[in-house]
């Protein structure tokens, strides 16, 4: 999927939400836990009754990881899923890979040959040549960490660097633009360092943002538009535990539809308020 293709469909969907599928074999419904492969029963039932509200779903690998060969089957079922019954849906790999060049080349090769992502979330600490792998593919993107939601995120992504003043988050977002382009390359920004949004729009104005923290984590919806929305909405903002596990019931769908369209509502109104609609 192309930078047109998903702004058609936000533009069509009337929503820039991205539903994060952090689905933990601990909290999904009791009931679930009797069919054979419960991970899949949960995210097919979520993603049925989010599809038509959110452009994107992001199954996070580690909590797929953590149950070994079932896990990874339950997220092969699910991208497959996804790719036969929703085919117009962006889905990332949350991986946040990132390891010398030959390394990079296998682990694009899995996530984008044999699972069939459009998307995987890169670490950029080892610099060009673990990115450039992920790269080569035709219409398939590139997520690299930039400024991340987390409280750890000021140990190194705020040191700054005295020759050129540029703190290190901007290091990345400044050097990586020589390795990819607005058509290959995302960017994550932790919704809850949203006062910084104005600051990195300046420096990748037309890049799509990949923006966590929404709902559980409480960052604010109208700052991210505010500060990061451009002229294509450059936005995919995620919203995880404050959708999926909206309730621990048999009704635990339909309180996810609930809560992902009490989201799509508000960004349908953020994006009439911006005139992209």
């Amino acid at each position: 999927m192309n930078r047109e293709q998903l702004f058609e469909q936000i533009k069509k969907k009337r929503s820039f939400l991205c539903v994060g599928l952090d689905s933990d074999i601990l909290k999904i419904p009791a009931h679930l836990k009797e069919t054979s492969d419960p991970i899949f029963a949960f995210n097919k039932e979520i993603i049925d009754a989010t599809q038509d509200l959110c452009v994107a779903y992001k199954p996070n690998l580690a909590f797929y990881e953590s149950l070994g060969v079932t896990g990874w089957e339950s997220l092969e079922k699910t991208v497959h899923y996804i790719r036969q019954k929703y085919p117009e849906q962006f889905i990332i790999a949350d991986a946040k890979r990132g390891d010398i060049g030959n390394t990079s080349n296998l682990y694009a090769r899995a996530f984008f040959d044999r699972m069939d992502f459009d998307a995987v979330t890169v670490a950029p600490y080892m610099g060009e040549d673990s990115v450039k792998p992920f790269m080569t593919y035709l219409d398939k993107w590139v997520i690299l960490l930039a400024l991340t939601s987390n409280k750890g995120a000021a140990d190194f992504q705020f040191q700054k660097n005295e020759a050129t003043g540029d703190l290190l988050y901007e290091s990345v977002l400044r050097t990586s633009q020589r390795w990819g382009n607005t058509d290959n390359m995302m960017y994550v920004v932790g919704a809850t360092k949203a006062e910084k949004l104005e600051e990195i729009r300046e420096l990748v104005p037309d890049h799509f943002l990949l923006v966590p923290g929404v709902g559980a984590q409480g960052g604010s919806l109208e700052e991210v538009a505010k500060y990061g929305m451009n002229d294509q909405c450059g936005l995919l903002v995620n919203s995880s535990r404050a959708i999926i596990y909206a309730s621990a019931e048999p009704d635990f769908a339909e309180k996810a539809r609930e809560a992902a369209m009490d989201v799509q509502v508000d960004m349908e109104e953020l994006l009439l308020e911006a005139e992209l609609l």
